[in-house]
């Protein structure tokens, strides 16, 4: 099982002696400078940094366990949020792949779709910034012409935001987790963060039941680790006229109310950690 640095270290002190713990625990702050280096960096966007308040990518990454030597893939990384951190997190020792849309489908329509430029563009993104990025690389995954992520058994650590509720509207939810479960090593980590629904709450409002999630994730044969509460949001009371676009960065109302939304803030959302035994 992926075992975080730390808590190693704890271990190896009984068998080794104080000489191993300061040799690991070293190598542990390394790995927080790598990520608080990627976090604060002027290589992200001005406008992806000013929401690390509601985001908090350094504790959410470091409450999954990803370490800077492994190979991480991110479901759908759209405009390169988590991407701007990640990529150059792992860029030295590891191997960041984004879960891109298909960039050039068969169909013309498609092909003039906002898929199929928004992959274009990601992709572009990785060539233009290889020298920041070393090996980062993508892979077609795009539900349900492409669910596959790569070969089995083969990434440490997979990883979603935001996107559970495209795929549950579209009904896509139970094969996306097949395929994650697949592409993981044994041992490998399956990180989700979502919109947190109230019970009962429709997909089409982007808000997910956590419980529900959970037992999706167990029925592909993870294994539930732990939840936190890194992203959660009191003040979001998920009733709005156009469900969780309603608040922020979206603002699907527009000027309408907008105080009262920015006020509120960004949505409440899960934070799941799961391992593939």
């Amino acid at each position: 099982m992926k075992m975080n640095t730390l808590a190693a270290s704890l271990i190896l002190t009984g068998a080794f002696g104080l000489s191993t713990l300061s040799a690991t625990a070293e190598a542990h702050v390394h790995e927080n400078t790598a990520l608080d280096t990627a976090v604060s960096s002027d290589f992200r966007q001005t406008k992806n940094s000013a929401r690390d308040t509601y985001r908090h990518p350094k504790e959410t990454i470091e409450f999954f366990g990803v370490e800077p030597s492994d190979t991480v893939i991110e479901l759908w990384p759209g405009g390169g949020w988590y991407a701007e951190i990640l990529a150059p997190y792992l860029a030295e020792k590891g191997h960041y792949i984004g879960g891109n849309f298909n960039a050039n489908p068969d169909d013309e329509k498609q092909r003039n779709g906002y898929r199929a430029k928004a992959g274009k563009k990601f992709e572009k993104w990785i060539v233009d910034n290889k020298a920041k990025l070393g090996n980062a690389s993508t892979v077609t995954f795009d539900p349900p012409s492409f669910y596959a992520m790569g070969k089995d058994n083969s990434a440490d650590v997979v990883l979603t935001f935001r996107n559970l509720h495209n795929w549950a509207m579209k009904g896509y939810l139970e094969p996306v987790f097949d395929s994650a479960y697949k592409v993981l090593k044994s041992g490998g980590t399956f990180g989700i963060v979502e919109h947190r629904a109230n019970p009962g709450m429709d997909a089409k409002t982007g808000y997910m039941d956590q419980a529900q999630m959970i037992k999706l994730a167990e029925k592909a044969g993870f294994t539930f680790v732990e939840s936190s509460e890194i992203n959660a949001n009191a003040k979001d009371t998920k009733d709005y006229p156009k469900g969780v676009w309603t608040l922020p960065p979206r603002l699907a109302l527009d000027d309408q109310d907008k105080e009262k939304y920015l006020a509120i803030g960004e949505s409440d959302r899960m934070t799941l950690k799961f391992i593939k035994k």
